[in-house]
C-alpha cells in the first residue's frame, strides 16, 4: 500500500500548493510512490486517515486551531510547508500591533464582527507537533519532492544547515552588499539555490534562520556597509524572524 497523502491549507495565498500542481509530469513520478487522497487545488476527495499530511498556511483563528488539531490526530506524519506554515509568514506581522487597531484598519466599520477574533497568528508547529518542515516562499519544488520521497521511504528528511551565502558563492553571484543592497543571506537557511540574489533581489529570509546563525559575521557585514540592525529591522520582520537573534 502506498502512503496516503493529504494537502491542507489555512491562511495563505496557496502559492506553495500551486508549486506542486505546476510539477506537471514530475507529479506522475510522485504519484507512483504515494497515494494523493486530498488536495483541493487538484482533485476532490478526502480520507479518514493520512500517512502524510502537508499543511500550508498560518493559523489565524480559533477555528483554524481546532481544524489543525483534528488533522494532526488523523495523521501519522505532519509536515508544515511554506513560510506561512513554517514561520507564520507575512500574516504574523499583525502580531506586532494591537489586535483591535489591526481589525479597525483592515475591516473599517465592520471591525467588530463576531468571527474577527483577536487570535494571534501562529506557525503550525506553535500549535501542534510537526514531524518535518519544508521552508520557503514559495517552496522549492525539487526540495519538496526529495522530502516527500524520503518520508514515504521512512527516512528522516534533512534541511541544509548553512546560509544562502554558500549557494551564492557556488553560483558566482555578486554579493548584493557590494552593489549597495541589503541582504539577509548571511543568516538565512539555504536550499533555494540563492534564486533571489541570483536575480539581483535581496534575500528577505523566507526560509527562516540557519541553525546557530553567525551573529558576529552578520554584524560585521552590516558595519562594513554602514548599516545597523535597526535599519534592516523591517527585512527581518517580513517573515517573522526575530531580530533579537542578533543583539
Amino acid at each position: 500500500m502506498k502512503p496516503k497523502v493529504g494537502f491542507f491549507d489555512f491562511t495563505c495565498c496557496e502559492g506553495c500548493q500551486l508549486q506542486i500542481a505546476d510539477l506537471e509530469e514530475e507529479i506522475i513520478g510522485l504519484a507512483a510512490i504515494v497515494d494523493i487522497v486530498e488536495f483541493r487545488e487538484v482533485l476532490t476527495g478526502s480520507a479518514p486517515f493520512y500517512d502524510i499530511a502537508l499543511i500550508e498556511g498560518s493559523i489565524t483563528r480559533i477555528a483554524d486551531e481546532e481544524r489543525l488539531r483534528d488533522i494532526r490526530r488523523r495523521s501519522k506524519i505532519l509536515v508544515e510547508f511554506g513560510a506561512c506554515a513554517h514561520l507564520g509568514g507575512v500574516n504574523k506581522l499583525k502580531n506586532l500591533r494591537d489586535a483591535t487597531t489591526v481589525r479597525r484598519e483592515v475591516y473599517g466599520d465592520a471591525w467588530n464582527m463576531p468571527h474577527l477574533d483577536t487570535y494571534p497568528t501562529r506557525a503550525v508547529h506553535e500549535v501542534v507537533k510537526v514531524d518535518a518542515a519544508i521552508p520557503g516562499c514559495p517552496i522549492n519544488r525539487q526540495e519538496f519532492l526529495t522530502i516527500v520521497k524520503m518520508l514515504a521511504m521512512g527516512l528522516p528528511p534533512k534541511l541544509p544547515d548553512y546560509p544562502v551565502c554558500v549557494e551564492c558563492k557556488k553560483r558566482d553571484n555578486v554579493c548584493l552588499f557590494d552593489i549597495g543592497q541589503v541582504c539577509l543571506g548571511p543568516v538565512t537557511r539555504a536550499g533555494c539555490d540563492a534564486i533571489c540574489p541570483a536575480n539581483k533581489a535581496a534575500c528577505e529570509g523566507c526560509r527562516g534562520l540557519v541553525p546557530d546563525p553567525n551573529k558576529n559575521s552578520m554584524k560585521e557585514v552590516l558595519a562594513k556597509n554602514g548599516l545597523s540592525l535597526d535599519e534592516v529591522f523591517r527585512m527581518f520582520t517580513m517573515y517573522a524572524i526575530d531580530p533579537e537573534v542578533l543583539p
